[in-house]
């Protein structure tokens, strides 16, 4: 539903943080131990490193290719090569964030499928304007009982309503990510800001929106939309 809660900001990390320190399996032991040596011995484990997230972002932007028809085959190898080059560089900031609650190569891997899949997002909407200010209504429409769709015509013209009582901020970022499903790293790129403010405001205006609906005779919470 548009006013569903978002995940909080420490709920969509890149990578989820590991807290609890566990015995290392050998090879998560090893891995660490190669990528902290110096020389020819962390050189080689940077490479075995780079060509499993490589293999991972393929993966991940093979999974994603249908919904992205438009992309070529070389787009998306540049994505590819792209999420394992950030991917890799991510990993060797944080080993130190390592907890063994996993496999190392399962907790990398989530460095490269969370690149990949942002850098398609972003590709997708390469040179496309973002809609900030006019909400795509017709989305919400849906076939069913003329009740129910009398009831979903009448709160999404409070809705639109309600929206004059957010910031000019607040409207246009809730137009963006709720309304027109611009992805959020994309958002966070076009007005160079990150994703955890934008959650903020998002959820903000979520509040501001519940409590004009609710003003309205509206019994937001209660509803399974």
């Amino acid at each position: 539903m548009l006013l569903e809660p978002p995940p909080t900001v420490a709920s969509v990390p890149t990578v989820p943080a590991e807290t609890p320190l566990r015995e290392l399996d050998p090879a998560s032991r090893t891995w660490l131990a190669d990528l902290r040596a110096g020389g020819a011995r962390r050189d080689s484990a940077v490479v075995r490193l780079h060509a499993l997230l490589l293999k991972a972002a393929r993966f991940e932007i093979a999974r994603r290719r249908p919904a992205y028809p438009h992309l070529r085959g070389n787009d998306l190898d540049d994505l590819a090569q792209q999420s394992a080059d950030d991917a890799l560089v991510a990993v060797l900031a944080r080993l130190d964030e390592f907890r063994g609650l996993s496999r190392f190569t399962t907790w990398a891997y989530k460095f490269a499928l969370y690149e990949a899949g942002a850098k398609v997002r972003k590709r997708a909407w390469q040179g496309r304007e973002i809609p900030l200010d006019d909400p795509a209504w017709e989305r919400f429409a849906t076939a069913g009982s003329p009740q129910a769709g009398a009831e979903r015509s009448e709160l999404l013209a409070a809705l639109g309503e309600a929206l004059d009582a957010l910031t000019q901020h607040q409207r246009r970022v809730f137009t963006a990510l709720a309304l027109n499903e611009v992805p959020i790293d994309v958002l966070a790129e076009r007005l160079e800001t990150t994703r955890g403010a934008l959650y903020k405001t998002l959820h903000d205006a979520r509040a501001r929106l519940r409590g004009e609906l609710a003003d309205r005779g509206f019994d937001i919470e209660g509803s399974s939309e």
